[in-house]
């Protein structure tokens, strides 16, 4: 288990430089924040519950505030999770079934293909549950009341790291009830229990809004992460929903077939194999739960799954568990019992192997590149760099467009709580109101420099979609700005014009981004 923790650690630090995303932006962006000592929600507004950001502004303050840093820090959330998966699967399997849980999820989290080389807050809820899991099948059956206690802590923590943490805090607290009260004979030592961990799992919330109640951002705080956040996760319909999960689907077996074999043969291996069927309440209903988690608002989103993959390991190591108790019970010679382990580490190599250019041979722009296509992260890196060198530390930034990674990199601070624009063209019933808001906070704050984003990704418009933001912005830019820049990405290279010489440039492709800057 610490050779695969080794080669996954290997393959994130050679990529340790690859630029962020703009949810890691974001993350980075709000954590820098706070290292300044401004609470979340204050500067920046995302529907996003602030755990993340805490947890960014943690790593950045032992790593430095560097892509580098952020990118060691996830090294070791995921090494972190990589070896809980394994703990836990160990105490229901033998070892070997377990470094088969661990390996699984191991190699899912890093696919390039669902966006598991980034930061997301996904990684972060993972880790908290699975820390919580574990905890809590160690106090099973105990009277170790503080386990209980920290097992409902990162409970807490899953959630307030993102909302779908919620699911695995359900779970938990579920099956501590099934569990307890099928052993103990006292209804009183079930009850204590059961209050020790719930008053854990509500500890970071209620300590979360206490903070931000002291720190006059509370209202914000619960507009954005309860009232919008309630809007925007019923935007998809079911039938939408159903159809965007078909998709992604179709991802996850690129590569990895057999593994996906295992996995299904190991959810049917409860029904016949008398040894995981004790097992099956916590297995088969950590599955429904996770996939709960990853089903909030029927987006279903690549990396979203980052939090199903611990459960489908498992299962993966169930399946190598019962396909070898199987062979064992046919009485076929000892040698074959190995042969569901030997056909896991072949599709494991086979799966490293049909991606070894992004793991092992392709540069962290190439593998950006490869990844997100013409999504602008690598020139977010070139226009804050110039914005940085030609600004002083007050001068304030505006972004047409979801980048906030331009902020993070540039140390700047944005004219507007919104870092996101996806909000703003959204077919919501807030989306006019927050256009009006973020023209009067752009207005009042006079950025000295205004990026402009042409590329969909970074607004995601819909068709009925309120155009007033685009408008006024063409206006606002005509009166007070002038065209000091031009970042025209591509896969093969990229083409900066600064100064006089945007003038005269005409760009390859209409997605571009275009820097202005405030007139005297």
């Amino acid at each position: 288990m610490a050779l695969v923790i080794l080669l996954i650690a290997g393959i994130r630090f050679r990529l340790r430089d690859m630029p962020l995303e703009r949810d890691e932006g974001e993350y980075a962006y709000a954590g820098q924040l706070i290292l300044q000592g401004i609470p979340p929600y204050q500067l920046a507004y995302n529907m996003k519950l602030p755990g993340t950001y805490a947890a960014y502004a943690l790593i950045m303050a032992v790593f430095g505030q560097t892509v580098t840093g952020i990118h060691l820090g996830l090294i070791v959330v995921n090494a972190a999770c990589i070896f809980l998966v394994f703990a836990i699967a160990k105490r229901i399997f033998e070892p070997a079934a377990a470094v088969v849980a661990g390996s699984t999820f191991a190699l899912l989290s890093i696919r390039p293909q669902l966006l598991g080389l980034a930061g997301h807050a996904t990684h972060f809820v993972a880790l908290a549950a699975l820390a919580s899991i574990y905890l809590l099948l160690k106090a099973g059956g105990t009277e170790r009341y503080w386990l209980f206690f920290w097992s409902g802590i990162l409970s807490g923590l899953s959630l307030l790291m993102k909302q779908p943490g919620v699911f695995f805090a359900m779970f938990a607290g579920l099956y501590l009830l099934w569990c307890e009260n099928s052993t103990q004979r006292s209804r009183a030592e079930l009850f204590k229990k059961f209050s020790a961990f719930s008053a854990g799992a509500v500890i970071p919330y209620a300590l979360t809004c206490l903070i931000l109640l002291r720190a006059g951002v509370f209202q914000r705080f619960w507009f954005w992460t309860v009232s919008y956040a309630r809007t925007y996760g019923s935007e998809l319909t079911p039938r939408e929903g159903l159809n965007q999960f078909a998709n992604r689907m179709v991802l996850q077996k690129e590569h990895i077939g057999v593994l996906w074999f295992l996995i299904v043969f190991g959810m049917a291996a409860f029904l016949w194999d008398r040894r995981l069927r004790p097992h099956s309440t916590f297995v088969l209903g950590l599955l429904g739960f996770s996939f709960l988690a990853t089903s909030v608002g029927f987006y279903y989103r690549p990396h979203y799954f980052i939090v199903l993959y611990p459960v489908l390991a498992i299962l993966a190591g169930a399946g190598v568990s019962a396909a070898a108790g199987l062979l064992r019970r046919v009485k076929v010679t000892k040698a074959w019992a190995f042969a569901p382990i030997i056909v896991f580490m072949l599709a494991f190599a086979n799966a490293l192997y049909l991606d070894r250019g992004t793991y092992f041979t392709q540069s962290p722009y190439a593998v950006i590149r490869e990844i997100y296509g013409v999504n602008p992260f690598p020139e977010a890196v070139a226009i804050a760099d110039y914005i940085r060198r030609n600004s002083d530390q007050n001068a304030r930034i505006a972004v047409l467009g979801s980048e906030p990674e331009v902020f993070f990199y540039a140390q700047r601070h944005s004219a507007t709580g919104y870092i996101y624009t996806y909000a703003l063209v959204e077919e919501q019933s807030y989306a006019s109101v927050m256009q009006s808001e973020f023209i009067r906070e752009v207005e009042a704050s006079a950025p000295e420099f205004i990026v402009s984003v042409f590329i969909n990704q970074s607004w995601l418009r819909r068709s009925r979609s309120d155009d007033l933001i685009f408008r006024w912005a063409d206006t606002y830019i005509r009166e007070h700005y002038r065209l000091v820049g031009i970042a025209d990405g591509g896969r093969n290279h990229d083409i900066y014009r600064w100064g006089t010489d945007t003038l005269t440039y005409r760009p390859r492709r209409p997605e571009v981004l275009v820097v202005y800057r405030r007139r005297q």
